[in-house]
């Protein structure tokens, strides 16, 4: 199936809005994320040193915790220069909440990423 349209060119951003979904889905459920994390060893040259929680394990652990800042509206897995990361989506990127964020959890890198106010659709 081909994409169309502006929101879809950049593929990163689609993957990163389904991972938001899965997450922000599965949480609601009161069931974690469903989708298992990765792990990389470290070789001491800049590289994310091994961790012995998954990003799921990571992402389990600090989601409420980080969905309780005022203006973060979801937290999802994903990649980043092609290495996992955690994603957390806010309404706004201001300096006071990016300061509440960590850049890391668990040893995965954080990624901040306006998405704007998230609201149910009607079911109507």
């Amino acid at each position: 199936m081909e994409l169309r349209g502006e929101a879809f060119r950049d593929r990163s951003w689609f993957l990163g809005a389904i991972g938001f979904v899965v997450v922000v889905g599965s949480h609601l459920l009161g069931m974690g994320t469903m989708s298992s994390g990765g792990q990389e060893a470290g070789d001491g040259k800049g590289k994310r040193p091994m961790t012995e929680k998954t990003i799921n394990d990571v992402l389990k652990e600090h989601t409420d915790r980080l969905m309780a800042l005022q203006g973060v509206v979801g937290t999802a897995q994903s990649r980043c220069a092609g290495k996992p990361c955690i994603k957390v989506y806010v309404v706004e990127r201001t300096p006071e909440l990016l300061k509440q964020i960590p850049a890391s959890l668990g040893g995965y890198p954080v990624e901040v990423q306006e998405a704007g106010e998230i609201r149910a659709l009607d079911s109507k």
